[in-house]
């Protein structure tokens, strides 16, 4: 099944806006694994808007109590992230290429202009037992040069999908979704997914693209937490999760 690692950066967000404490980042992760969620993945930002140096090193330590969870780091390489890399080894980093400032994720790497500078990035943090993800716009012919950089696994940014999602356009743009995570396979990648899937787009992903290995979910997963419940809420994606899997096996056959 297509691993859910719930982003917990919202919940930071909130509790940012007040000084005392509440809502718990770590309270949040307890409930989310609780239900059910496989891992947890932060985007600690140089603006501290979201999660924070305490965050990471809390979470990292109820992470480690969890066997089998994992724990998935990621931001922008050259903006401090590689600082709390080193500190706690999560099991996965994805870098991210987001701007300082940047409202949210936007694009994935032009890796013809940044692969040079990266590739010292990907070595260190493999060298550290580090898996390496590289955020990717869905691009079929990128993905050799991922491999080449020696990254693990690409995140596919699948907010373009879900702007398509219920249009005209949704077949087209699944099928530019398909095509980069067979391109991703063939070159030996793992394929995760993220930005923007929620309770209705993420079963029709999964069934058009291909063995998605990891989603990771944060805004749309705190917002249906509001009316749900976090642990709820968490239920409802990995149903959602299940119902996509079982979907493309039926296809498959």
């Amino acid at each position: 099944m297509t691993l859910l690692s719930a982003n917990l950066n919202k919940v930071a967000l909130l509790r940012n806006t007040r000084t005392i404490g509440i809502p718990s980042v770590v309270r949040a992760a307890r409930i989310a694994l609780g239900a059910g969620a496989h891992g947890m993945t932060v985007h600690p930002r140089p603006d501290g808007r979201h999660v924070r140096a305490q965050d990471v090193r809390e979470l990292a330590a109820v992470l480690r109590d969890r066997p089998g969870a994992e724990f998935n780091i990621e931001g922008n390489p050259f903006h401090g992230l590689l600082e709390f890399v080193r500190e706690v080894r999560p099991a996965q980093c994805t870098l991210v290429p987001d701007e300082t400032g940047a409202f949210t994720s936007d694009h994935g790497w032009d890796l013809g202009r940044d692969g040079a500078r990266l590739e010292p990035v990907v070595d260190e943090l493999k060298s550290l037992g580090v898996r390496v993800s590289l955020f990717m716009d869905p691009v079929a012919e990128a993905m050799a040069a991922a491999a080449v950089l020696g990254a693990d696994r690409i995140e596919l940014y699948t907010e373009p999908y879900a702007r398509a999602f219920g249009t005209a356009e949704q077949e087209a743009v699944l099928g530019r979704y398909a095509e980069a995570a067979r391109a991703a396979q063939r070159a030996g990648l793992g394929v995760n997914a993220g930005h923007d899937l929620n309770l209705e787009n993420l079963p029709v992903f999964l069934r058009s693209v291909p063995k998605v290995l990891e989603v990771s979910i944060g805004h749309a997963l705190i917002s249906d937490a509001l009316e749900f419940g976090l642990a709820e809420a968490v239920r409802r994606y990995l149903d959602a999760i299940r119902r996509g899997n079982a979907g493309a096996e039926g296809e498959s056959r």
